[in-house]
């Protein structure tokens, strides 16, 4: 059974900086493609795609929003998935997820995903 858990979201100021990590049980990791979604209030199910990478992280995608200041990562041997976020805005406020799958930009059910119970980022002054 697929199983993910975020953690490190926090409370932090805009320009700030948080690392995210997903440690992921139940499946092999090492071969699997992973994303990072998030989820702000008032979009029912849908989410949006922040970053992928590849099963072996030769391939990165990001959003555009994200660009340049997230950077995703993982470690196959700890089974752990990563978001390094830079420069942190206000609209990056959101609810983060990891997932199973390499995803891309476009409409994405959070409710048909594998993903973890999500950790919570508010930048705020």
């Amino acid at each position: 059974q697929v199983q993910l858990v975020e953690s490190g979201g926090d409370l932090v100021l805009p320009g700030g900086s948080l690392r995210l990590s997903c440690a992921a049980l139940g499946f092999n990791f090492s071969i699997a493609g992973m994303s990072w979604v998030r989820q702000t209030p008032g979009k029912g199910v849908e989410v949006d795609w922040v970053a992928s990478i590849s099963s072996y992280g030769g391939v990165t995608k990001y959003a555009d929003s994200v660009k340049g200041r997230f950077t995703i990562s993982r470690d196959n041997a700890q089974n752990t998935l990563y978001l390094q976020m830079n420069n942190l805005k206000f609209e990056d406020s959101a609810m983060y997820y990891c997932a199973k799958g390499f995803l891309g930009a476009g409409y994405i059910r959070g409710d048909r995903l594998q993903k973890g119970q999500g950790t919570q980022v508010i930048v705020s002054s």
